[in-house]
């Protein structure tokens, strides 16, 4: 886990795809960039091959606030709400961390896949991330009749990455920053924001699903076919 943790680190700087990466857009560690439709960026493993893979492990969602969170929100509110404090932003990382698990259980199961916890040759390790968590106006639970409008709930980073369970052996990682509805300005409480990043946390979670099953059409995977555009 410590080198996946080294990864999600370096997505706290930006909102899309990590420094990290912008220093060779085309390669991260052993892996080609490929094309993709549905993530920011998508890395794999030349020849890899997922037919062989019928159960996920799950790891536990590692989570993170956007660097300066907490700072920029009082800054920004002072005088007009209560402070956001510590206790706000450990629930905040609770919820997402759980909420984000649960979902993507959810579409590991509705699609045909066992979860299991201990490794195995036909077992895929994924470990995943949910970091640079923007809330735009935390609901702190203060008193008054105080109401905040704003065009999105805000917005986070997720990192995928996918293993081989019994060697460790990394087969691709996709990362994707997106920001949650902005349709137009609306009522945000606990409740929206709970809800508008429960609707981003589930279009990840299929598109996780969604994307093991293409690689598993696609294998053993042509990465250098696949390059994205230089």
């Amino acid at each position: 886990m410590r080198s996946f943790a080294i990864v999600a680190s370096l997505l706290l700087a930006t909102a899309t795809v990590p420094a990290a990466i912008a220093q060779d857009e085309h390669s991260w560690d052993n892996l080609l960039r490929v094309k993709a439709k549905k993530m920011d960026a998508v890395y794999l493993l030349p020849q890899a091959d997922f037919r062989g893979y019928t159960k996920v492990m799950l790891d536990p969602t590692q989570v993170a606030m956007r660097k300066d969170w907490k700072r920029d929100r009082n800054n920004e509110t002072v005088g007009i709400f209560e402070d956001v404090t510590d206790r706000d932003v450990t629930r905040i990382l609770t919820e997402a961390r759980t909420g984000f698990e649960k979902l993507l259980r959810e579409a590991y199961t509705k699609a045909g896949y066992q979860i299991v916890t201990e490794p195995a040759a036909d077992v895929l390790r994924i470990e995943t991330a949910v970091v640079d968590i923007d809330v735009e106006a935390p609901d702190t639970m203060s008193a008054g009749m105080t109401r905040v409008y704003t065009h999105e709930a805000g917005g986070a980073v997720l990192v995928v990455e996918a293993r081989d369970s019994v060697t460790g052996a990394v087969l691709g990682r996709a990362v994707d920053g997106d920001t949650t509805g902005d349709l137009g300005p609306y009522l945000r409480n606990r409740a929206t924001n709970t809800g508008e990043f429960e609707q981003l946390f589930s279009h990840w979670a299929k598109v996780s699903v969604d994307g093991l099953a293409e690689l598993k059409q696609l294998s053993p995977v042509d990465a250098q076919g696949r390059l994205a555009k230089r």
